[in-house]
């Protein structure tokens, strides 16, 4: 299984890692060119959404990419990539990707500071370890999201067919339990594709 791990900006090298615990190759994705290889899925990871939405656009790599998630590739967004992922953003004139039904909040937890660290279910399996970092939340979902993850009543971690988002950092705690469910998404997919 090959992940391709949007390497512009933020932790994409701490998903690398995640990843190949879990068995897969992730390979970085940094231009247009990267994209013409045959990729199982996608990550597009923390970091800071404006400057990667920039970059994205940049580098011509933003509808490429926005065609595969459309066409069915799945697709995981951390932190700034579930901004990415979004298509509405509630305190931002601008979106980027806009292939999620869901509406964010952007530093929804405010700055450096307001970064915490909690445990809480996720998917209904098992409590797991959850790194916010100047996090966005999710105001509200569209139809077909599915709430995969909540804490102080914020939903923190959604997903819509072939689209998971997490508002906090999976790849900076030692627990693979959003990755695994990432690359269990993938094998779904890959099933389905048959």
């Amino acid at each position: 299984m090959t992940i391709g791990v949007l390497a512009l900006q933020g932790a994409f090298v701490e998903h690398e890692q995640r990843l190949t615990e879990l068995g897969a190759q992730a390979v970085q994705l940094r231009c247009k060119e990267d994209l013409q290889q045959a990729l199982d899925g996608l990550i597009l990871p923390g970091g800071e959404s404006t400057a990667m939405g920039k970059l994205l656009r940049e580098l011509d790599m933003l509808e490429p990419i926005r065609e595969k998630i459309r066409t069915g590739m799945p697709v995981l967004g951390t932190c700034a990539g579930l901004l990415l992922l979004a298509e509405t953003i509630e305190n931002d004139t601008r979106t980027h990707l806009a292939t999620m039904s869901i509406t964010a909040n952007r530093n929804a937890y405010g700055r450096q500071l307001g970064s915490f660290y909690t445990e809480q279910r996720f998917a209904d399996g098992k409590i797991i370890p959850m790194t916010f970092i100047r996090a966005p939340y999710i105001r509200s979902v569209g139809e077909g999201v599915t709430v995969l993850a909540a804490v102080d009543n914020r939903i923190v971690a959604a997903r819509q067919k072939n689209q998971l988002v997490t508002a906090f950092h999976p790849e900076l705690n030692d627990d693979s339990t959003v990755h695994a469910y990432f690359l269990d998404m993938i094998s779904e997919y890959k099933t389905a594709k048959r």
